[in-house]
């Protein structure tokens, strides 16, 4: 398992209006774009900033949303997608339609950025200021960027984060950060309570599988003990008080097959890049509050590709990384 890459800067570019957003995440989840739609945003910026001159490496991204708008039906339980009508073929049918979940985002990107001991003050204004243009110009998660409803709001300007100090320095700069990024929700992984869940699970059926764990956590199980509320029974909830805003989430893709050379598969979209299928993989998140963030590593997502094992996943250190114990 790789580790998060070492970074001298946050970059946070606050209240991102994003519209028409993708809301399928995966083939089984939906509600947020998956979190390596922000990675793969990440690199091809870090692609444009590097054609105009900026050599920063970006290295891990955060997320904390604000709010969101799912373009869906809101009558009775069951949710359906808001689809567009698509026009008639040359045949003067009605075309096919495919179902494309859409969302309103309201939400703040945070960069893990690794600059040169030269970067100064002068050089850092105007480099935000030309990725902030860059990413005004690309589509995040599938969606459209709208500019700032108040351009000029404090809250709504970009800033760095220095991280180059002592530690006590690095945790008071990201708790400003923090702050700042309040009201809001930060995704975060949670991988433990899957093994946490599977231990509950086999307690009772040994042949509970992780599967089961993951769906056991994906949704809220009710059942009646009747010893319960003194005897008289009572409807209690596996999701117990204080176990947090717990989701399913897809965190990158396992391999089905070999690496096939380029070129090599028809139609694929990148003839020059080696080609491999794959599937999602998956495991929970949840949302917490900025503010009970102590350190950066605890936001951050980063890539963990190996190759040799099939797994091309994105890591958050919130619970592995003993720096919080």
């Amino acid at each position: 398992m790789s580790t998060l890459p070492n970074f001298t800067h946050l970059l946070v570019l606050p209240r991102l209006r994003v519209q028409n957003a993708n809301a399928i995440s995966s083939p089984l989840t939906h509600g947020f774009p998956s979190m390596t739609a922000f990675l793969s945003s990440m690199w091809a910026l870090e692609r444009k900033t590097r054609k105009v001159g900026i050599t920063l490496e970006f290295n891990a991204v955060g997320v904390v949303s604000h709010g969101y708008q799912e373009q869906v039906t809101e009558d009775g339980f069951v949710k359906k997608f808001h689809l567009t009508r698509n026009p008639i073929g040359k045949d003067k049918k009605t075309a096919a339609i495919v179902e494309e979940g859409r969302i309103h985002l309201d939400l703040s990107l945070v960069f893990a950025v690794h600059a040169e001991d030269d970067w100064s003050k002068e050089r850092q204004q105007t480099d935000i200021t030309s990725i902030t243009t860059l990413l005004s110009e690309m589509r995040l998660a599938g969606g459209t960027l709208l500019p700032p409803q108040y351009p000029q709001h404090r809250r709504y300007q970009p800033w760095l984060a220095d991280l180059t100090g002592s530690d006590e320095d690095k945790r008071k700069a990201f708790r400003q950060t923090c702050v700042r990024l309040l009201p809001g929700s930060a995704l975060v992984a949670r991988d433990d309570l899957i093994n946490r869940r599977l231990a509950d699970l086999q307690a009772k059926n040994p042949a509970a599988t992780r599967l089961d764990a993951w769906l056991s956590l994906s949704r809220v199980q009710w059942h009646y003990d009747p010893k319960a509320n003194n005897g008289d029974g009572a409807w209690q909830s596996d999701r117990q008080k204080g176990s947090g805003w717990i989701v399913p989430i897809p965190v990158g893709y396992g391999a089905l097959g070999p690496v096939h050379p380029a070129g090599n598969v028809a139609n694929a979209r990148d003839a020059t890049t080696d080609f491999r299928f794959v599937e999602s993989l998956y495991s929970v998140g949840e949302w917490i509050g900025p503010h009970r963030l102590q350190w950066p590593e605890q936001l951050l997502w980063y890539a963990d590709s190996q190759p040799q094992d099939g797994l091309y996943r994105c890591r958050n250190d919130y619970q592995a990384n003993p720096v919080y114990d």
